[in-house]
């Protein structure tokens, strides 16, 4: 008998086709929406990290840079938005990350390890575009340090661009140090001792009441461990991309 002729089997092969189209629309389509759901969660949206304004700068540069002298809370802001909580920009919450700082401290770093090149007579273009070059392989490395972090505890994820941010507010102690090592010599040594306690402190608080908060669950054994594991990275870090001339 002809395939073709018979009903039940054209009928059986319509069934199977309509219902393998419709399993692998579900399975794209839910994988689309996994996919899409990562994304927004790891990356967040990029505009949110630059809503700042000059009373968000200042202050937040105070927490930064003299962390101990912030008698206020380290814990964000949040909002219903849709039936669920998010958090307020940077310029309704001096605690949320941003971009901008980060990003104009690192520019500023550039610029100062272009002057102490100079100054030294040691300044070349390949020897800025390796200061480049290791400033990002240092904010890098940040980013990496705070995600194995998280994940050795045990949790969730925080948002990638989160800790871009925490990560980049390193180089505002970096700048402090190398302006100290043009302008005031070999104060210079104590001035970024200075500065590694204060963004090792600034780490702390920012990792116990700020990033860990978006992990829902954690291991606490590990916790305290880990907080004074990265902020004593902050000292070799800060040290080497600071110490621009090599002396």
């Amino acid at each position: 008998m002809n395939p073709k002729s018979n009903p039940f089997s054209a009928a059986g092969s319509g069934l199977i086709r309509g219902g393998l189209s419709a399993y692998g629309e579900k399975i794209f389509g839910s994988g689309s929406e996994y996919v899409q759901s990562n994304i927004s969660k790891c990356f967040s949206d990029p505009q949110y990290y630059f809503q700042v304004n000059d009373h968000y700068v200042r202050n937040k540069l105070k927490i930064v840079l003299l962390p101990f002298l912030n008698r206020g809370h380290w814990t964000r802001i949040t909002e219903p938005v849709g039936g669920r909580l998010s958090y307020e920009p940077p310029i309704n919450d001096i605690n949320a990350p941003d971009l901008y700082i980060p990003c104009m401290a690192f520019a500023t770093y550039l610029v100062l390890a272009g002057i102490s090149l100079g100054l030294s007579g040691k300044f070349t273009p390949e020897a800025l575009n390796w200061k480049f070059v290791t400033g990002m392989m240092g904010w890098f490395s940040e980013v990496m340090l705070l995600k194995v972090s998280i994940l050795s505890l045990g949790g969730g994820e925080a948002p990638l661009l989160d800790m871009v941010a925490y990560a980049g507010y390193t180089f505002t102690g970096m700048c402090v140090a190398v302006l100290g090592k043009i302008t005031l010599g070999y104060t210079y040594y104590l001035i970024i001792l200075w500065t590694c306690l204060c963004m090792g402190i600034f780490f702390i608080k920012t990792m116990n009441r700020t990033l860990l908060s978006e992990v829902r669950r954690y291991d606490s054994s590990k916790h305290h461990y880990l907080l004074l594991c990265t902020a004593l990275t902050q000292f070799p870090l800060m040290f080497c991309l600071s110490n621009i001339s090599g002396t």
